[in-house]
């Protein structure tokens, strides 16, 4: 019986930058940091020799993001981005201010696909990409 949820991944490229990103920019806060290698991270993703390093970030309400570098094998590039895509995903995050928010991300390295808009007297959301293209939203319920 699932009992909650524990958290979101993203594979990133570089996770300073990642971190520092979702740190600095998102105003997340660094909560565990791992590395892990050897039989068990290599059942567990599904490659030989599996060697991964972590970070988890959130705001200390339980769900967290989980920011994965792969060592080996290296990452590859997404081949789409086209959010309508089987097995795509984005994270959402529930601000106060949307425009601000989305302005300070977009200043500082994220993706815009659109201005936020409002879908519903007072809901106002909009997506972004990260610099490492994974999918975010915006979410602003006044």
């Amino acid at each position: 019986m699932i009992k909650a949820m524990h958290h979101s991944g993203f594979v990133v490229a570089d996770l300073e930058k990642a971190t520092s990103f979702y740190r600095d920019v998102v105003g997340l806060k660094v909560l565990d940091n791992r590395e892990r290698t050897g039989a068990a991270i290599s059942q567990v993703v599904g490659y030989e020799e599996c060697h991964i390093k972590a970070v988890d970030v959130g705001t200390g309400d339980g769900h967290k993001l989980e920011l994965i570098e792969y060592v080996n094998p290296p990452a590859r590039e997404r081949q789409s981005e086209e959010r309508s895509i089987i097995g795509g995903s984005h994270l959402c995050f529930h601000v106060d201010d949307i425009h601000a928010t989305f302005n300070r991300l977009v200043e500082n390295g994220a993706k815009k696909m659109n201005p936020p808009a409002e879908l519903a007297p007072g809901r106002w959301a909009c997506y972004l990409q990260d610099p490492d293209r994974n999918w975010i939203e915006l979410l602003e319920l006044r």
